[in-house]
């Protein structure tokens, strides 16, 4: 049970109900006002500001928004699960339930287990959503920012696909730029040097030792036979050779963080014309079938003008039209197409899928694409399709305070395969989360290891294993204990008054309604915070217990206020191990 949305439908019958009785206007949109947790616990269980938010199409009924949440107040008072209702400051409605609300939810957690607040999805209900992430050029390992842009994307989905919408997971292979071509030269030198040259690797190609292995594949393969040949000769076999083994390392690089997509797409694949027009040639041609694409001039760029900058005569698109700064071009100066009309094409693939929502991560540096992009969109499917662009933060690599820079694999950068190595696939992926995709984020290898409060993968994961410890402590105490999710769902819930376990009852009643907010946000850091929250109070009531006997969760004297503490605990174990599996993360029994 989501008691936020539940209460929330309840006052919008109210409202409803009050339209047609010619007490307020008709029509009142709902989801205009929220129910939420109060920021003061004092003041009640639920706090929603409706009264406030129709003020205004209220007033010829209730010249004071104190007068209409009055109303709803008395309205409310009405049903049986609630205790309380008051009008506080201008007009916010504060609502106070029975407790027997609450342990109701509980037996719902107990029972439901990690499944309880699946379905939440709210404004994304029922939508057919693609989440695009990773997406890295294919021309070397992964480093620590794909990281980032992989787990956040990875626990996105996840997070929609728990809220009850469907989801696939999407790659972009970009395989279609120059920098394969560097790439596969970079492969030829390699190549060279397996067949025993004494090779030095020039500046603007890539350097890392990850290239070894795919030269000396190609001299396994080709022999001598490409070494005397012409570039246009070599390029294409050991470009292909080339991709193939490094989508295969970074499929190895997402496997060790547990990630995997249902989709890999090929950037090639939309400049393909064997078959008649590409599939840019088709986008192209259905957006100019809209009048939105013309041959004109660009105004120069403010500032001091780029070296690359040309004023003549493109094809370029209206973005304009759908609230980009200037009209975007398609072909380059030599007739090629444009980064953003292949994008195009791309995007337009997505839309024929059926997707409802499609959401892409990007890294920070592609913050100046997003309009472009979300205007081609809103141009190819006439605004039934959103894009969301999340854009990740760069990731500052540290060790004990210290930048760390360097890897001899990868030439320039630590790769995020020997992050994984180092730290372990938990630490990675909750900390990575742990702070808001669009805010820069240092991770410190020795920190993200701590077995200390400080770190809060640890602080999480340990809560779960402390609690496991009780249930494992509870059975010592009696043998014959049931702890089946049906029994401790039978216990006498009514037992837990103290204020501290109501408190975590009601924390642990507010996950639906996270999920909700985080599934629609597509914020998935949000569950992080959370799940820390509920660790760190239930670490406290755990130290409560130390000072003060009669709270601990396990009391040989009564059976009775044992069984309805460790319904508690599970209820606690199933939230811990839903919000850590949407993130992908562990929730271990025990901590070694």
């Amino acid at each position: 049970m989501n008691v936020y949305a539940e209460f929330h439908a309840r006052i919008a019958a109210i409202l409803g109900r009050f339209g047609k009785e010619g007490r307020l206007p008709e029509g009142l949109d709902p989801a205009r006002f929220v129910v939420e947790p109060p920021r003061d616990a004092s003041m009640g269980d639920l706090a929603c500001n409706a009264a406030m938010v129709f003020a205004k199409e209220a007033k010829a009924f209730y010249p004071n928004p104190r007068q209409l949440a009055a109303e709803l107040a008395y309205e409310l008072t009405q049903e049986p699960d609630v205790d309380q209702a008051e009008v506080a400051g201008p007009g916010f409605l504060n609502i106070r339930l029975k407790t027997r609300v609450f342990a109701d939810i509980l037996r719902e957690i107990i029972v439901d287990g990690r499944d309880f607040g699946r379905g939440a999805s709210g404004r994304v209900a029922g939508k057919k959503v693609n989440v695009e992430y990773v997406s890295a050029n294919p021309t070397g390992p992964m480093h620590v920012g794909h990281g980032r842009g992989a787990v956040f994307g990875d626990a996105l989905a996840s997070l929609i696909e728990f809220s009850g919408s469907e989801v696939t997971r999407e790659y972009y292979i970009n395989d279609a730029g120059a920098q394969v071509d560097v790439l596969a030269r970079s492969a030829f030198m390699r190549y060279r040097e397996a067949l025993g040259e004494d090779v030095a690797i020039p500046d603007g190609l890539y350097p890392g030792d990850y290239l070894k292995p795919v030269g000396a594949a190609l001299a396994q393969k080709f022999g001598g036979s490409l070494r005397d040949k012409p570039e246009g000769e070599w390029l294409e076999p050991v470009r292909e050779a080339a991709i193939a083994a490094m989508m295969e390392m970074i499929r190895d690089d997402l496997a060790a963080l547990n990630i995997t997509h249902e989709v890999f797409f090929s950037e090639r694949s939309l400049h393909d014309s064997s078959n008649g027009p590409s599939d840019i040639e088709a986008a192209l041609e259905d957006l100019g079938a809209k009048d939105l694409i013309y041959e004109g001039r660009l105004p120069p760029p403010k500032g001091q003008l780029p070296d690359d900058w040309e004023d003549r005569e493109q094809t370029l698109f209206r973005s304009t039209s759908f609230g980009d700064d200037v009209d975007r071009p398609l072909k380059k100066s030599d007739g090629a197409f444009t980064y953003f009309a292949s994008d195009i094409a791309y995007h337009r693939k997505k839309i024929e899928a059926g997707y409802d929502v499609l959401v892409d991560v990007w890294g920070a540096d592609h913050g100046g694409y997003v309009k472009r992009m979300s205007a081609a969109v809103q141009a190819l499917s006439e605004g039934r399709v959103s894009l969301d662009v999340k854009l990740c933060q760069m990731v500052k690599l540290m060790r004990d305070g210290e930048p760390v820079k360097m890897s001899k694999r990868s030439g320039d950068f630590v790769t995020l395969r020997e992050v994984v190595d180092e730290v372990g696939v938990d630490a990675v992926r909750f900390m990575m989360l742990y702070r808001k995709n669009d805010a820069p984020l240092e991770f410190d290898l020795a920190k993200v290891i701590e077995q200390s409060k400080d770190n809060p993968v640890f602080y999480v994961q340990y809560a779960h294993a402390r609690a496991c410890s009780v249930l494992r402590q509870a059975l010592a105490a009696f043998p014959d204990l049931d702890l089946t999710p049906q029994r401790l769902a039978a216990a006498d819930l009514a037992l837990l008054d103290d204020e501290n376990e109501l408190a975590l009852i009601k924390l642990l009643a507010q996950y639906p309604r996270l999920i909700e907010g985080a599934a629609s946000a597509h914020e998935p850091h949000r569950v992080a915070f959370y799940l820390h929250d509920v660790a760190s109070f239930f670490h406290s009531h755990w130290n409560r217990g130390k000072d003060q006997p009669q709270l601990r969760f396990v009391n040989q004297d009564r059976r009775d206020l044992t069984c309805a503490r460790l319904g508690l605990v599970t209820g606690l174990i199933n939230i811990l191990a839903s919000g850590l599996s949407v993130l992908g993360v562990k929730a271990p029994d025990e901590m070694r």
